[in-house]
């Protein structure tokens, strides 16, 4: 890439596989990472690269077609997030145990919020890719590669925990979806490591830490955040990084402003300012991003929500389709569905007038109980509007989170 090129548009435009597969380039210059630092887990975080890793010998090869399983549809792909797990190293012998990695890798990340409420805005595809070899080059194989389809191996730009894939080739196997896919590639291996941020979300499938690795991998590919250890690299052009302290960023009104003196939910503390060892401010003492095994914090999670609903609706199709329709029909919204007690708010108007449903489902009215004098026309909305309080820019919520649909009955 051509010099001053921005990691950060690389990594945005990287994130999703929404492009057709075909567009994919071949090669791919790469900027070194800086080596990973101790963050005070039990292991070292894996950091991530900032563009697209280079290309290996795979991309040559046509990959072989595997088999691929719906694991779980919530809905129309067009309007969900596809997560498509893929394995590197599993031979035909080793399916049962990919599939069972496969299975603790998307329950971990359905396991913390805000993943956990939202995981109806998701579908779970696996694809079930088999290797001539089992097992990846590890990372005392640094001079040495297995030849696997996805070439996952660590060593990744020269640093030994990073984990790799060959990103265009796994793009191949996961294939073209009907909406926004994010791709997470497992390594046959109990070692230590992984990647997120890019085109690929990579773990190893049999580590020990599998499940607390892709929890803090798939903030950075969601979610766009930056790592809040201390050794990590300075650069604050995240949504959970900052150069500013909290007064300067309560007076100016920037990056997490909204949050500060919010109570953390960890209970560790509230959101405020806090200094690494390299000069960045994170929010919190500790989250996910810092120590695995936490959690997001208010702003992280934030930025998560924002990046979801920059890709899909509140809400799948009405029906009938909005427009003019004949007669006094049942009138149907359809909001995607939240775990736990909470639902997505819809409020109904007859020309501007509130009405309530009358039945126990909020999302559907029957026009032909509300009292409208025969032969006249009348305009009915429907407004699906998520009130989480995970988010405090009403401005986002308001253009991404809220949808309204018109009908006019026809008298």
């Amino acid at each position: 890439m051509p010099n001053g090129w921005s990691g950060r548009i690389v990594r945005s435009a990287a994130a999703l596989s929404l492009l057709s597969v075909a567009a994919l380039p071949t090669a791919l210059e790469v900027a070194s990472p800086p080596p990973f630092g101790t963050i005070g887990a039990p292991a070292p975080t894996p950091d991530r690269p900032a563009p697209p890793h280079g290309t290996t010998a795979t991309d040559q090869r046509a990959p072989q077609p595997a088999p691929t399983v719906d694991i779980r549809r919530t809905g129309d792909p067009a309007n969900r997030i596809t997560l498509v797990l893929m394995g590197d190293g599993y031979t035909a012998d080793q399916q049962q145990l990919f599939q069972e990695q496969a299975d603790r890798a998307w329950h971990a990340v359905m396991d913390i919020e805000p993943f956990r409420s939202y995981q109806g805005y998701f579908n779970i595809r696996r694809v079930d890719v088999v290797s001539p070899v089992a097992g990846i080059a590890e990372s005392e194989s640094r001079s040495r590669r297995t030849v696997t389809p996805l070439g996952m191996h660590f060593w990744c730009d020269g640093t030994a925990r990073l984990l790799c894939a060959d990103e265009p080739t796994t793009a191949r196997y996961a294939g073209k979806g009907d909406g926004p896919q994010y791709l997470i590639a497992l390594a046959n291996s109990g070692e230590y490591g992984g990647a997120g941020g890019t085109g690929v979300t990579t773990l190893a499938g049999g580590s020990p830490d599998a499940g607390r690795i892709i929890q803090h991998e798939i903030g950075h590919t969601v979610g766009d955040l930056g790592d809040e250890y201390d050794t990590a690299p300075d650069d604050a052009d995240y949504p959970n990084l900052s150069t500013v302290n909290a007064d300067d960023m309560a007076r100016t009104h920037v990056k997490w402003w909204r949050w500060l003196g919010a109570e953390s939910p960890d209970g560790g503390g509230t959101v405020g300012a806090y200094r690494s060892g390299n000069g960045i401010y994170r929010p919190t003492a500790d989250s996910v991003m810092r120590t695995l095994g936490g959690t997001y914090n208010l702003p992280s999670r934030e930025a998560i929500l924002e990046q979801i609903y920059r890709r899909i609706g509140p809400m799948d199709p009405p029906e009938p389709p909005a427009g003019t329709v004949a007669g006094r029909p049942r009138l149907h919204v359809r909001p995607l569905p939240l775990e736990g007690g909470r639902q997505l708010q819809v409020e109904w108007k007859v020309d501007g007038v509130v009405t309530a449903p009358q039945g126990p489902d909020p999302g559907l009215l029957d026009t032909a109980a509300l009292q409208i004098p025969s032969g006249k026309d009348v305009q009915v909305t429907a407004t699906v509007r998520d009130t989480t309080d995970w988010v405090r820019d009403e401005a986002f919520r308001d253009q991404h989170m809220t949808r309204t649909v018109t009908w006019t009955l026809r008298g």
